[in-house]
């Protein structure tokens, strides 16, 4: 398990227990001095588009683009609440917040969740996405940018193109896997994917990309069959999925 990612874990598990839903998800380990959640220069009342990834137990609940602004969120445990960045005094001015982009991004990908509100931090605690629900070990949470939020997901604010991940069992893993590879592929031709630790860049060997594996410089190579577009992401047990990577395969 990397250092960098248990300063992560630690940060994260104060907020989640104290109010924050992650990937994205409840924090747990050693203490670190928690940090306010800085404001994004571009945020703004009237919404902005983040890159949503809701990554369950065993596979991907939601993967897309929403656009999300500061809004009340309703949960069948926790009531209705606003959820805008000022929660808690964290932010001086209204905007949108990671939660209320998996708000939006449950009405749009047609998924439910739910969480518990804690009063102490004006935030709430994800405690189900979908059909995955934490238990006594395993708890969702919160992920921006490839970071873990130091703040609850509705104290957090959310820029313009900004990543926002909820992850479940976030905090027993000892990496967050990024993916990338070509945009474009033919068939029949090898075609290169990578994965790496999100945090500090060292490759991932042994994660699953698409049924292969990768080697010790964290690379697989695939060979597509067929024209047309190809979702590729990589898993490995004791890491966070990663992102999904689009290739389209031509002739």
């Amino acid at each position: 398990m990397s250092s960098g990612l248990s300063g992560r874990r630690v940060r994260a598990a104060l907020s989640a227990l104290l109010g924050a839903v992650a990937v994205t998800v409840a924090s747990a380990a050693v203490a670190a001095p928690a940090q306010a959640a800085p404001a994004a220069a571009d945020t703004s009342a009237h919404g902005t588009v983040v890159r949503l990834r809701v990554e369950g137990r065993s596979g991907t609940i939601f993967e897309a683009p929403v656009f999300t602004t500061p809004h009340d969120v309703t949960t069948p445990s926790g009531g209705t609440h606003h959820c805008d960045g000022t929660n808690n005094g964290t932010n001086p001015t209204p905007g949108p917040t990671a939660t209320g982009a998996l708000d939006d991004g449950a009405r749009l990908g047609g998924f439910t969740f739910d969480g518990t509100y804690w009063a102490s931090f004006d935030d709430f605690f994800i405690t189900r996405v979908a059909g995955d629900e934490q238990t006594a070990t395993e708890f969702w949470g919160i992920l921006l940018n490839k970071e873990f939020t130091p703040v609850g997901g509705c104290q957090q604010q959310v820029a313009f193109g900004d990543e926002v991940l909820f992850a479940f069992d976030a905090f027993s893993k000892s990496h967050v896997l990024s993916l990338s590879g070509p945009a474009v592929a033919r068939v029949g031709k090898p075609a290169t994917y990578k994965v790496v630790d999100a945090s500090s860049g060292a490759p991932i060997a042994g994660a699953t990309v698409n049924g292969a594996t990768t080697d010790a410089n964290g690379e697989v190579t695939l060979t597509h069959t067929a024209v047309g577009a190809v979702r590729v992401k990589a898993d490995r047990a004791d890491s966070i999925r990663s992102n999904s990577v689009l290739t389209f395969v031509a002739p």
